[in-house]
């Protein structure tokens, strides 16, 4: 009997003592700063710095480089080093809103003579997706809430179309244009990236993509001429007996709010 008591007795004493060391050592895992391992423990305040043991954290910035020296008149630059092509920017926010993480990358780093032909397919779907989603916000069946050809229809054909009729412009034509994202220019007509002359119904004088001024108000005419239907406001936000309220995707809301100016970037400060 004596002999059962006290070998329990040492059992015991032994699991104590494990459960103790176990406890010492999860205590003590993350008080010991190193001030290099990566991770904030201990007293630091900050990622490997701060607190009683690591240096204080304003010491880790790196010092600014200098500013380049100047150029000399008549000195050419220098354009040397390793460049890399990392996003497409001459309609800005066509990418953003129709190219998705899974080919964005590979999108902004093709030949631009390539986009269109291998993209505009990528660019379609993710269009008529968009119009699939406002479908479903709306309480509307998906089959019915479609991309519908913009007002560059009315410019195309003319006075005598209403824009929903004999429309050039479907999301095949618009994506294959898009996708192709480069500013284009044309050396003999006015510069503008839309300008629509006299306005609806017949757009008189009405010109577009010609090029880019700092005028322009790119992402109102980009979403205009993706959600704007036929007559330019199809998503402006308007109520629909119903419906409900459409979504208002025709304009970001923001204004033309600076004054252009004759010295880089050539536009002063928002007002």
């Amino acid at each position: 009997m004596r002999l059962n008591t006290l070998k329990y007795m040492f059992l015991s004493l032994c699991a104590v003592t494990m459960f103790v060391a176990c406890s010492e050592d999860d205590d003590n895992s993350i008080v010991q700063a190193t001030c290099s391992d990566g991770i904030m423990n201990g007293t630091e305040t900050a990622v490997d710095c701060g607190g009683s043991s690591c240096q204080p954290c304003g010491d880790m910035m790196p010092e600014p480089e200098p500013d380049p020296e100047p150029m000399e008149p008549g000195e050419a630059p220098d354009f040397s080093g390793t460049y890399a092509q990392v996003d497409f920017m001459g309609r800005p926010g066509i990418n953003t809103v129709l190219s998705i993480s899974d080919f964005k990358d590979p999108y902004n780093q093709a030949e631009p003579h390539t986009i269109a032909e291998f993209y505009q397919q990528d660019f379609e779907n993710r269009l008529e997706g968009l119009h699939d989603v406002y479908a479903q916000l709306l309480g509307l069946n998906e089959e019915d809430v479609n991309y519908q050809p913009n007002i560059l229809g009315d410019i195309l054909n003319g006075p005598d179309k209403d824009g929903f009729t004999d429309n050039p412009v479907t999301a095949e034509v618009l994506t294959t244009v898009l996708a192709n994202d480069v500013l284009e220019v044309a050396p003999d007509l006015p510069t503008t990236y839309f300008n629509p002359g006299s306005g609806a119904p017949n757009y008189e004088g009405a010109i577009g993509l010609t090029g880019r001024t700092l005028q322009d108000d790119v992402i109102d005419v980009s979403l205009i001429l993706l959600f704007g239907g036929g007559d330019g406001a199809r998503f402006n936000g308007q109520e629909v007996e119903g419906v409900g309220t459409f979504p208002r995707l025709v304009s970001d809301g923001v204004s033309f709010t600076a004054e252009p100016t004759t010295t880089f970037p050539y536009l002063g400060a928002p007002e």
